[in-house]
């Protein structure tokens, strides 16, 4: 009997990408509907994302990471005015496309590997 392949862990590209991608959503959500996603919803988000592509992340940095994304997106939308909250979403979302390109998506991209480092998910990956 063999076992079936294990899902490759992610490494910090992989989990930035992550961060922005469900921080854009959130902020979408928020601006679009005026609610905000919770972080077990985060936490499932991510997980339908990782089996989309076959790949695998411990329960507990799913729910850590959701949690980054929600502190990141509230602190977001306390430091802009609405316009530019909307602005900053809408940007954040178009830069998904890996065909556009957006220099306020960038620093945001940079936020969240800072972000990812202050939380201790920086370039090691992170053990099952």
């Amino acid at each position: 009997m063999t076992t079936p392949p294990t899902p490759p862990l992610l490494d910090f590209t992989t989990r930035k990408a992550l961060l922005f991608a469900l921080s854009a959503q959130r902020l979408a959500l928020y601006y679009e509907h005026g609610v905000w996603m919770t972080p077990a919803q985060g936490a499932s988000q991510l997980s339908d994302w990782l089996s989309r592509y076959q790949l695998q992340m411990p329960q507990t940095e799913r729910l850590q990471l959701a949690e980054i994304s929600d502190d990141f997106a509230r602190q977001i939308t306390g430091a802009l005015s609405r316009e530019a909250g909307l602005y900053t979403s809408h940007e954040m979302n178009e830069a998904l496309d890996p065909n556009y390109h957006s220099p306020l998506a960038q620093q945001m991209l940079f936020q969240c590997e800072c972000l990812l480092q202050e939380h201790g998910l920086g370039d090691t990956p992170q053990p099952t």
